[in-house]
């Protein structure tokens, strides 16, 4: 399996978009303040906004499809005709595949408790005698880790589909240069054979 231009592109574009999805979500995460009721002494929480939700969910549906797509065409390193041979190019696949797993399952952990978190809305009131009422929001740096995540998983999903390309189609490329290069030996041979039969 040689290495496809067109499928780098894919899981580059899938993740760099996904990255800008979750850079979004850090940036328009859920604000909160308290807001006195106008008929009587409690107080609620007014929410803003819940893009950042929206974009999280949506980096954690485009990171996933792109690691589907390496693991689909790599065969999630199950099988390659060149990565029986234990070379140096097995080796940095197997490294990069579980870098990559890691850490992609590092950025969806962080996208998916982060716009679950910040979907959640404090729905209780408090009461002035009772001192402020506490409303629950996201922390900040929860998308941001998921960004920073989302580069890594790209760095590793790039280098795993190399390295597992270049194990896979070296190991494909060694063997068929030998039986060329036996079929091309043996073939002057079989024609000098006839001529001194004919002779």
């Amino acid at each position: 399996m040689a290495v496809s231009i067109s499928i780098s592109v894919i899981i580059t574009s899938l993740h760099l978009v996904a990255f800008v999805l979750a850079i979004g979500a850090e940036s328009r995460r859920s604000t909160a303040k308290v807001v006195p009721d106008q008929y009587d002494e409690s107080t609620y929480c007014v929410y803003d906004t819940d893009a950042s939700t929206v974009y999280g969910l949506a980096a954690f549906g485009l990171l996933l499809i792109s690691q589907m797509i390496v693991n689909g065409v790599t065969r999630c390193l199950c099988f390659g005709k060149g990565l029986v041979t234990g070379s140096c190019s097995t080796t940095c696949a197997i490294i990069f595949f579980i870098f990559s797993w890691l850490s992609f399952l590092g950025a969806e952990a962080c996208l998916l408790a982060g716009s679950a978190r910040n979907a959640y809305h404090t729905k209780y009131r408090g009461f002035f005698r009772q001192g402020d009422l506490s409303c629950a929001t996201l922390r900040r740096g929860v998308f941001a880790a998921g960004a920073a995540l989302t580069l890594l998983s790209l760095m590793g999903s790039i280098l795993y589909y190399w390295a597992h390309s270049r194990a896979d189609t070296g190991g494909w490329e060694k063997h068929q240069n030998e039986g060329v290069g036996l079929t091309s030996a043996s073939y002057p041979q079989q024609q000098q054979t006839g001529e001194f039969e004919k002779a």
